[in-house]
């Protein structure tokens, strides 16, 4: 009996730990300042593949100055800042093409039309033509941009068809990392609601998506943790896929986290 039960044991399978990914985006101790005023005074963040993450804040304590650091726009004291295991201090140029970027204010060379603006993406990444037409036409057509409105001088295009081309040329080249500041600002209703799925959608098939956003309800609902700035660091981090009742408190853990310091 006791050597059919040692049998037993030894054939039972082990139970197969599951191994966390690597971060897609690693920010450790990152510290910025404008004169005297410390903005960023040992941020920390991680994010990972198929991760919708929201990272919100009132203003001015650090949002875009993190995120103008993450993607290679600033210089920073210290800290280190990885994307997909690349330095953007020591591998810039590796690490920005592991992401692409939507400011909240659409950035593009309007005296160029909308075909060639995205042409002029396209050659930057080293896109060939098929892999510029099929990204193009499929981006296009989830944004709604028409052929017609691609025609024209982007500097004729309405602010949310400037951020529509915007969010194009961001994706053209399929990047690891979708990064999005304030990405909703000048859309219509149904170009948000388009926005919303594909940041779903390009999560769930593997990328990482980081958003900063002033609307707390719409990152409550898509994101699936959350980091809330204050004082220059991650004041509160909450996973709103293991606690989903976050998503309904999110609106007032986010108040209470400011109207506590003025007590």
């Amino acid at each position: 009996m006791n050597e059919e039960k040692e049998t037993l044991q030894e054939e039972t399978p082990k139970e197969e730990k599951k191994e966390t990914p690597a971060p897609s985006i690693s920010i450790h101790g990152l510290v910025k300042s404008y004169g005297e005023k410390k903005v960023l005074t040992g941020l920390d963040l991680e994010v990972y593949p198929g991760e919708l993450y929201g990272f919100i804040g009132k203003n001015g304590v650090g949002k875009t100055t993190t995120i103008d650091c993450l993607i290679g726009a600033k210089s920073f004291e210290k800290g280190e800042i990885l994307i997909e295991g690349k330095s953007i201090k020591k591998n810039p140029v590796e690490a920005k093409k592991c992401f692409g970027y939507v400011a909240s204010e659409p950035t593009c060379y309007e005296v160029m039309t909308g075909y060639d603006y995205l042409d002029f993406i396209a050659s930057v990444y080293g896109l060939t033509e098929e892999e510029l037409r099929k990204n193009r036409n499929y981006l296009a057509k989830r944004l709604d941009l028409k052929e017609e409105d691609m025609a024209l001088p982007i500097s004729s295009y309405s602010h949310g068809m400037k951020q529509k081309i915007c969010l194009i040329a961001s994706l053209l080249h399929t990047p690891d990392i979708w990064i999005l500041d304030e990405p909703t600002v000048g859309l219509d209703v149904m170009a948000v609601e388009a926005l919303k799925k594909m940041m779903r959608d390009y999560a769930s098939s593997g990328h990482t998506v980081l958003i900063t956003s002033h609307n707390i309800e719409l990152v409550a609902a898509l994101c699936d943790r959350v980091g809330i700035v204050n004082h220059g660091k991650i004041a509160k981090s909450l996973n709103l896929k293991k606690e989903t009742n976050y998503r309904l408190r999110l609106p007032a853990i986010f108040l209470k986290e400011y109207q506590e310091e003025k007590k």
